[in-house]
């Protein structure tokens, strides 16, 4: 076993987009995520809409080479990883005032949260454009931005998980956003009445959209292709 790579605060964050292969083992797939819950971490299984990926599996945990292991495994297991996406569980610089107990979650989630199947992920990143640059903002300007993006997002309180991960110089985007909702069009109703915050409206740039089905590992397997 390789030494662990942890972070100094929070938890690394694996997004793993898979298709699977002709030569898939539905075994081997269960088999990789029982030894990675076994060892501490936590997985997310979903089965994805569309043509980009049949599965997501959210991998996350103090241990990096701990993610790659099970990365490698899935791999061995057959499936092929479309695409990706490396994080870091964070503490935004704008919520300094949160009490540890507010700042617990952020670092360190329980996922998946009960009664929320409906899934979405993207990254996103803050716009450096010659006539709106989020970084030539002072920090107080940026606070109030976003301070009326928080508001807007907690309007959905009950009926979307946010999970905000950092990934500047980890991966393409400064971001990724994983919702969890009740329903499906609760997430389309978050991200749409989120974007006219002047926080996205002049400032956000967005990658790629995912959506699925959270679901138990059984099912996911039973609906790769």
């Amino acid at each position: 076993m390789s030494e662990p790579l942890v972070p100094s605060t929070g938890w690394g964050v694996l997004h793993l987009f898979c298709k699977a292969s002709p030569e898939a083992d539905a075994e081997a797939v269960k088999s990789a995520a029982k030894e990675l819950r076994e060892s501490d971490h936590q997985l997310v299984t979903a089965s994805m809409l569309g043509h980009k990926a049949d599965a997501c599996f959210l991998a996350l945990g103090p241990d990096l080479w701990r993610l790659r292991q099970f990365q490698t495994a899935l791999q061995r297991a057959g499936l092929d990883v479309v695409d990706s996406y490396v994080s870091l569980t964070e503490i935004s610089d704008y919520a300094a005032n949160m009490t540890d107990g507010m700042k617990r979650p952020r670092l360190y989630p329980t996922l998946p949260p009960e009664d929320k199947r409906a899934f979405c992920f993207y990254p996103m990143s803050k716009r450096r454009g010659e006539i709106n640059n989020w970084y030539a903002l002072d920090f107080d300007a940026r606070s109030e931005l976003m301070h009326e993006h928080g508001n807007s997002g907690r309007k959905f309180a009950g009926r979307v998980l946010q999970l905000v991960t950092g990934s500047t110089g980890i991966d393409d985007f400064e971001w990724g956003v994983t919702l969890f909702g009740v329903h499906p069009d609760d997430l389309k109703a978050a991200v749409y009445t989120m974007r006219y915050d002047k926080a996205s409206t002049l400032y956000g740039e967005f990658g790629t959209f995912y959506s699925g089905i959270v679901a138990d590992l059984d099912e996911v397997v039973a609906h790769l292709s």
